[in-house]
């Protein structure tokens, strides 16, 4: 008896594969810090080790994916700075985020210690890094520019093209031996 070969189905199994496995991918870039090898550029301001993509792992967790019509798939993520992480550019500096660095300084500045010797613990040493580091955001001008670094996690590479050629070449060869397990019953 002949196996019927659905074509719709052999695409969407395929497709299925492709989100499953870039999925995966795009998340391992986040673990190496790089998208594909190609590290991100390190962080700037003193907020401590790692890198600045992990700090609360929002980010990371915020990407989806999902079939697009019959022949796509779409990665998205609701976090707002996402775009701006994966593709990196300039943002403007407004009154509200002058706001937003003031209060991180003042959130940040009254847990430094001094020490009787006016010498500074190693973690008093940083809170004074961070809080500089904010304050010297808070008093940039409201229309001042800050460079974002492209710091890309999901995207078209020739890794991504790799990967997917490599899934297809897969399901082909998966549909060539349901075509010679059918045409040939009595071989398998």
């Amino acid at each position: 008896m002949a196996q019927k070969i659905d074509s719709n189905a052999l695409k969407k199994k395929i497709l299925s594969d492709i989100r499953v496995e870039l999925s995966d991918e795009f998340d391992k870039n986040f673990e190496g810090k790089a998208f594909f090898g190609s590290l991100w550029p390190g962080r700037k301001g003193p907020e401590g080790k790692g890198s600045l993509m992990m700090v609360t792992g929002r980010l990371r967790s915020s990407l989806r994916s999902q079939q697009i019509g019959e022949d796509s798939i779409q990665w998205t993520s609701d976090a707002p700075y996402a775009d701006i992480h994966n593709r990196g550019g300039v943002i403007t500096v407004t009154a509200k985020m002058k706001r937003f660095f003031w209060a991180k300084y003042y959130e940040i500045a009254p847990k430094i210690r001094h020490r009787k010797n006016k010498q500074m613990s190693e973690r008093s040493q940083q809170l004074s890094e961070q809080a500089n580091f904010y304050k010297s955001l808070a008093l940039k001008k409201v229309g001042d520019k800050i460079v974002i670094p492209k710091r890309q996690f999901i995207g078209d590479s020739p890794e991504v093209r790799q990967i997917v050629q490599t899934l297809i070449d897969n399901n082909m060869k998966d549909l060539e031996q349901l075509i010679y397990n059918t045409l040939n019953p009595n071989k398998k």
